[in-house]
């Protein structure tokens, strides 16, 4: 059996008197796309903050294998940048893109060893930068946009960018923050195809409460549902949902 690439174990972390993570025991497994839901306060962010060294836990470990051969590294004395550095990269909700540079030039100032706005926009790519930014905007369905400044995109285009942003620093964890909120129906079923296309390339983990978004990105994986800063329970979309302690407590009691 393979061994997880992201686990958490016995994680609690506690503001002011309260216990905004409880114990949490977390397992992630490479090229796995997970879904985390949960009601508010649940604990799903603070959980993504403890990821990436944005916050500390107050006990338990966190332990991510940063590639194949080398033994698992312990993250709870790193900052957030060592983090990011060893390959957990995380997209926040409001889309973080620079507006009055174009597409493209996000995307480069984006590829994984870029130093600096001006000598990444400057330097000449080399053919396997060039090819990968090809890439990158073929993915996120762009490639018609790439002379487009950023700020112009919709807010769609702005959380595919931010996503090809993200990929370009070639992350090998990628934490997605309830990438559907804000979208078009149309919009929200290809930020899916996008998610469901990048499994088993990437371990990827991803905060929702759109429940007809997590249904669709959920096939064939798990779901884990945090409340009161634990996990109430994993499993497949349709044995989540129909979990009675889950109805009580997300869903809401009685209902369908």
């Amino acid at each position: 059996m393979a061994h997880p690439i992201l686990q958490a174990e016995d994680v609690t972390k506690t503001y002011d008197g309260f216990r905004a993570i409880s114990s949490l025991n977390f397992y992630l497994f490479p090229g796995e796309l997970r879904t985390v839901i949960g009601p508010n306060g649940a604990g799903k962010s603070t959980f993504f903050d403890l990821l990436t060294g944005r916050a500390k836990p107050d006990r338990g470990s966190i332990k991510f294998s940063a590639s194949d051969a080398a033994p698992p590294v312990d993250l709870t004395g790193l900052n957030e940048y060592e983090i990011q550095r060893l390959g957990i990269g995380r997209k926040f909700q409001t889309p973080s893109v620079f507006g009055e540079h174009t597409v493209e030039d996000n995307l480069i100032l984006s590829l994984k060893g870029s130093r600096g706005v001006f000598a990444a926009i400057f330097h000449k790519l080399s053919a396997a930068q060039r090819g990968r930014l090809d890439e990158l905007l073929d993915l996120i369905r762009l490639s018609d946009k790439r002379r487009w400044k950023a700020g112009l995109l919709s807010h769609g285009e702005k959380q595919w960018l931010e996503i090809g942003m993200l990929l370009a620093s070639e992350p090998r964890v990628l934490l997605v923050d309830e990438p559907a909120a804000g979208m078009t129906d149309e919009e929200t079923h290809r930020t899916g195809e996008l998610l469901l296309g990048l499994r088993g390339k990437h371990s990827i983990v991803v905060v929702e409460h759109d429940m007809t978004f997590v249904k669709q990105i959920s096939r064939d994986g798990r779901v884990t549902v945090l409340h009161q800063g634990t996990v109430l329970c994993e499993g497949k979309f349709d044995e989540v949902q129909s979990n009675q302690r889950v109805r009580e407590v997300y869903l809401g009691r009685g209902k369908h």
